[in-house]
């Protein structure tokens, strides 16, 4: 009986020092009813797997001025910002975006944009958030 609890308290504390962390996105005045959070999970290769879940967050074309996309960046302390993709949004006004990176500690910020495949942030910040690990 004893060895059976030693094995469960192991399994118990690996899985809470597995789980993900999470980190609430802050959003910007222009979209005031939008709120989300990001969770991150080290992969096997020491890479962080992150995940953005938004709602209520405003369609693109509604911003001021008008966007076509939302796109996610990450940014490493003192590099530049890293277009990792467009993230869409469901009729629900609700979005999900994935992506790896190998930065442990970064920003992740959305903004509204034109084009998905800028190369820099130009367009509206909507959401941001730190992840410090």
């Amino acid at each position: 009986m004893r060895k059976l609890y030693v094995v469960l308290t192991l399994l118990l504390v690996c899985t809470i020092s597995e789980a993900s962390k999470k980190y609430p996105v802050t959003a910007s005045s222009a979209v005031p009813a939008a709120k989300g959070e990001v969770s991150v999970d080290k992969d096997k290769n020491g890479n962080m797997q992150v995940h953005l879940r938004v709602e209520h967050l405003a369609n693109p074309q509604n911003l001021t001025p008008s966007a076509s996309v939302y796109v996610v960046w990450v940014q490493d302390k003192n590099e530049r910002a890293e277009n990792k993709g467009q993230m869409k949004l469901d009729k629900n006004l609700k979005g999900n975006f994935e992506t790896v990176t190998s930065a442990q500690s970064f920003d992740l910020f959305v903004t509204g944009e034109k084009d998905s495949n800028t190369k820099t942030p130009v367009g509206q910040e909507v959401l941001r958030t730190s992840v410090q690990q």
